[in-house]
């Protein structure tokens, strides 16, 4: 790569600023889904005790944090070209370095915290098995996932200020919409809900694939490995694709 050390710069400096003056640097990223698994272990699972799984707790905080990287990752990549506007007036390189670059800072954290929680999860739930073998090829998955759409919301962004607020007011709702708190298995009543919560949302076959790996124990279902290798595969293409047809403005609308 030509611009590979660039972007190893780039990197490695959201880095030293995302956790400059911090005592416990990438610790911090747990206390968000710690804090949120305890608000919502104490909502469903104590005062409306809805909670069916075992070992609650660690079911919803799989699922908190691949949606913390999610949310973060791309919000993150929103303003991140109109934060490097200098740099892309004065220099030529690939722009899609930005997006990536923040994304990847994302990325790191995410996966030192499943490297402290899986290893929690499969003592604690005995989920040890040939399954686990495939999580580092969801995670890619899901980076891939993640990466199109930062591509996408970045570019759209640099030319409409107004994607990076709606995208804000839609990832609430979004949340609550994502199987964090259960399993859309578990709406046995409504088809069609049941139907739209698992498949039509796409962050969630990728939340149950992971979920299935380190706090199950067994290998995602057929479907769900096709969805989430081909929606990875689509939307990668096609944020890439939409970011190289908008960028060549770039340096006048940052």
């Amino acid at each position: 790569m030509a611009h590979r050390y660039l972007f190893e710069q780039m990197v490695r400096r959201e880095l030293r600023q995302k956790y400059r003056g911090s005592a416990l640097g990438v610790l911090w990223y747990l206390i968000n889904p710690l804090v949120l698994m305890g608000a919502y272990y104490l909502m469903f699972g104590v005062i409306f005790d809805q909670a069916s799984e075992p070992d609650y707790p660690l079911f919803l905080l799989v699922g908190l944090v691949v949606w913390v990287f999610f949310n973060q990752a791309v919000m993150s990549a929103a303003p991140s070209l109109l934060d490097q506007g200098v740099l892309i007036r004065k220099a030529r390189f690939p722009r899609e370095i930005i997006p990536a670059s923040v994304v990847s800072v994302q990325l790191v954290t995410f996966l030192a915290l499943i490297a402290l929680l899986a290893p929690i999860t499969i003592a604690i739930r005995g989920t040890l098995d040939v399954a686990l073998l495939l999580l580092p090829f969801v995670l890619a998955c899901l980076f891939a996932f993640i990466l199109g759409l930062a591509f996408a919301v970045s570019i759209l962004h640099a030319y409409f200020r107004d994607v990076a607020p709606i995208l804000s007011a839609a990832l609430l709702p979004w949340f609550f919409l994502s199987p964090i708190f259960f399993r859309p298995q578990s709406i046995t009543e409504q088809a069609t809900a049941r139907f739209v919560l698992e498949w039509v949302n796409p962050i969630a076959p990728y939340i149950g694939a992971i979920r299935d790996v380190i706090y199950g124990g067994v290998v995602p279902s057929a479907p769900q490995l096709t969805y989430v290798v081909v929606m990875a595969a689509v939307v990668l293409a096609g944020g890439h694709r939409l970011f190289r047809r908008l960028q060549g403005e770039l340096a006048v609308v940052v």
